[in-house]
């Protein structure tokens, strides 16, 4: 091919020549790139790159494979829509363990069950061994524990006898429930294995200090747990034994105190408003 002296300029060893078509079934020519500016100019006898011309044919063969792809991905979408609507079918139709659990009260009932026994279980590892420690260290196992003998009020009836001891002396910490010194109690103890009497209420009192809730669950729990040790080690009928906590007292000394409050026979729990005696 000849080449005018301008074209030689701009046409580089490294150009290259490619078949072109004018439209689709136009004529043919030879489409050459220019080279970089780097490579050197092309001389006579020269040779340069040349490209496979497109075939029209192989261009409508890519084209009907494009097609043929798109279609199947079409039909591969209708059938997933379909296998969703017979999935949701089944399911409205309680068939399966996802329908039958979505439709099956008996099902979902159990699952109910099978979470509160859960929970029962959780609750009988309070009494494990290897967790017994953290629990008595605190005094007393279970919030629900607190409340098995608790009164709402004092009975509003004289006292027959009234035992009053500090807590720091009773309790090993100031926020804790658990018996440093338990034969404090015994004394009271002793009195109510000899003496008759129709009610005896542990009351328990908190100084000033400290968050009020926290310190109304802390003169629950030590009521409870003197309440315990004195029907376990003294010959008492227990259900005459009751427990209040009373939280904060401006009248508690330092750290709070303990009461045993035991009435005269014929008092219940039931009777009359509460009265707190002066701790």
């Amino acid at each position: 091919m000849d080449l005018a002296g301008g074209t030689r300029n701009v046409i580089k060893k490294d150009s290259l020549a490619t078949i072109r078509s004018e439209g689709l079934v136009g004529d043919k020519f030879v489409e050459i790139s220019f080279g970089s500016e780097q490579s050197p100019k092309v001389g006579d006898g020269d040779m340069i790159q040349g490209e496979p011309p497109l075939q029209i044919s192989d261009l409508l063969n890519k084209t009907n494979e494009v097609l043929d792809s798109t279609k199947g991905a079409i039909e591969n979408v209708n059938d997933t829509t379909n296998n969703l609507k017979s999935i949701t079918n089944k399911i409205d139709q309680g068939q399966g363990t996802v329908g039958a659990l979505i439709n099956n009260k008996k099902i979902y009932q159990n699952v109910n069950a099978g979470a509160t026994a859960f929970q029962e279980n959780m609750e009988a590892l309070k009494h494990n061994f290897f967790l017994r420690g953290f629990f008595k260290d605190r005094g007393y196992e279970s919030a629900a524990d607190l409340k098995k003998n608790e009164i709402s009020q004092l009975p509003d009836k004289p006292l027959a006898k009234q035992f009053t001891y500090e807590a720091k002396r009773v309790f090993d910490k100031p926020d804790a429930a658990k018996l440093k010194d338990a034969k404090a109690l015994n004394d009271a103890g002793n009195y109510l294995q000899s003496n008759p009497f129709g009610l005896a209420v542990v009351a328990a009192y908190t100084d000033m200090k400290g968050d009020t809730e926290k310190d109304r669950l802390l003169s629950e729990a030590r009521s409870m747990v003197a309440r315990d040790y004195l029907v376990k080690n003294f010959k008492l009928q227990d259900t005459k034994i009751k427990t209040i906590g009373l939280g904060k007292s401006d009248k508690a000394p330092d750290g709070g105190s303990i009461e045993i409050l035991i009435y005269p026979e014929g008092t219940t729990a039931a009777q009359n408003r509460s009265t707190s005696p002066s701790p």
